[in-house]
């Protein structure tokens, strides 16, 4: 059981939104997680011609229970000198292997993606988010509104790492001293929030000299401050101090729970965060939500009993469910090895309902390296590796049973643990649901392989979707928000 940093894409983001004007072929940033410096970040921008192209670099070094996990990514943007996007490419290293996505973007506003890595190749089409700027859009439309005290603005800019447009809201504040590693300047503040349909806000609070040059910036992201200093390369590039990140995942329950794996239901009043205005949970088939007036949520948690039969394969209509059979970036159900998978564990079974029970129990048997070390692997990653941990299960758990013909999803939250490596609460935690009947059911083969029980009324979603990093923004604008003020348990019969 380990939760990932599922927001590395938000903290390119964030280097991209750090633009403000600046036309130096190459930058450099150290990235500090909590106040130790964790990585580094590049940015560059190079004009030939008509063409500009703009290239921000992540590396991360963390540690999740004393074992390194290595975080790279690299996003590349194509525009016109007027800023129209052109094409994009991300690729990005969680562990295992690098996995390359690009995009064509055609004059219609039609996007052709190709995705490249482990498992088959994923060719796919999108429509270009209305309005979406790149890097380069960005960086003009910040030298037309200039640095004026008072000013704000909406933009939407699109991230190709986490495939979305991430819509912002951008407020120019007054200047102020601040500290550069030691070195006081004098740079005016700047605080943009930003946020996607049905999920909550990340602020980040940026600093600009009067050159438009961003020197330093602060976001929170699932319940860690990230800060990155514009500094000399030598500094950017040197050794590292990897941050332990299992405390800024786990969250204290206000009294010990007996008996998880057998209550009906429990209820628990999430209160946020002094800073937090608002705080979005989903509801879902097996979790119902409720927001008083103070803020302060109330999550009634009663998993759906797996129920009899089922279509096997699923033959609804509904879009939304069938969406979650196709084949993704990181839940590549259309891969060879995970369709082999797929039949051994399903064998004779005949419905949904019985085929998911043997696709849960198959793979916590077959991920046989529980591994911390790695960051978050796609499902035909996990298919050839056998290692990982609970995104790792989560994601193949999904792939499998949409090989199958059952839509499955992941979903990201945190789960209570009485004992998790010396620790009880709520630590963050990745699960699959699958749609069985007219139902999503959780299923938990991480769970399972660990010996904790079953996907059971201790887990709390905070976002589930298509495996997608875009799918956990709410996670990481939500993680690290609020605490668990009071909890109630409905014992089952």
């Amino acid at each position: 059981m380990k939760a990932k940093i599922f927001a590395i894409g938000l903290i390119v983001l964030q280097l991209t939104v750090l633009a403000w004007g600046r036309a130096d072929d190459v930058e450099y940033y150290a990235v500090f997680v909590d106040g130790t410096k964790v990585g580094h970040a590049i940015h560059s921008r190079v004009v030939a011609g008509e063409r500009v192209t703009t290239t921000e670099t992540v590396n991360m070094t963390l540690n999740r229970m004393g074992k390194t996990v290595l975080l790279k990514t690299k996003e590349t943007c194509v525009e016109t000198v007027k800023g129209e996007p052109l094409s994009f490419a991300s690729e990005q290293d969680m562990g295992m292997v690098t996995m390359k996505t690009e995009g064509i973007v055609g004059k219609d506003g039609t996007v052709r993606t190709r995705t490249t890595g482990v498992g088959a190749v994923q060719e796919s089409t999108m429509v270009w988010p209305k309005d979406a700027v790149m890097a380069e859009g960005l960086r003009l439309i910040e030298l037309e509104k200039k640095l004026n005290e008072g000013t704000s603005y909406d933009v939407s800019v699109f991230s190709p790492g986490i495939m979305a447009a991430v819509y912002s809201r951008v407020k120019v504040g007054a200047k102020q001293d601040v500290d550069l590693l030691g070195r006081i300047v004098s740079l005016t503040k700047v605080e943009t929030v930003m946020s996607m349909p049905g999920t909550g806000e990340i602020a980040s609070t940026g600093y600009v000299d009067g050159q438009l040059r961003a020197l330093k910036s602060i976001m929170p992201i699932a319940g860690m401050n990230v800060e990155m200093l514009a500094c000399e390369k030598e500094f950017a590039m040197s050794n590292n101090q990897p941050a332990e990140i299992i405390d800024k995942m786990f969250l204290a329950s206000p009294q010990p729970l007996e008996d998880v794996g057998s209550a009906k239901s429990i209820t628990y009043y999430l209160k946020p965060t002094a800073q937090t205005t608002n705080l979005t949970i989903p509801s879902s088939d097996n979790q119902q939500v409720q927001k008083l007036e103070d803020g302060t949520v109330i999550v009634k948690v009663e998993p759906v009993s797996m129920p009899a039969g089922g279509t096997l394969p699923y033959k609804g209509t509904d879009a939304n469910i069938t969406e979650m059979m196709k084949p993704g970036r990181f839940v590549q159900s259309d891969d060879a090895n995970i369709i082999a998978l797929a039949k051994q564990a399903v064998g004779d079974a005949k419905d949904s309902a019985e085929a998911a029970k043997r696709i849960e129990e198959f793979v916590a048997k077959y991920v046989k390296n529980i591994s911390f070390s790695v960051g978050y692997a796609s499902a035909a990653e996990v298919a050839v590796s056998r290692r990982g941990d609970c995104t790792e299960f989560a994601v193949l758990c999904a792939a499998m049973c949409r090989a199958a013909g059952i839509p499955a999803k992941v979903t990201v939250g945190v789960a209570y643990v009485n004992d998790f490596e010396g620790k009880t609460g709520f630590g963050g935690h990745a699960w699959t649901e699958a749609y069985i009947g007219d139902k999503w059911v959780g299923l938990d083969s991480a769970f399972k392989a660990g010996g904790l029980g079953k996907f059971d009324a201790g887990h709390i979603a905070l976002a589930s979707g298509n495996g997608e990093p875009v799918n956990f923004f709410n996670m990481a604008t939500t993680l690290g928000k609020f605490r668990i003020e009071k909890v109630t348990v409905k014992p089952g019969k």
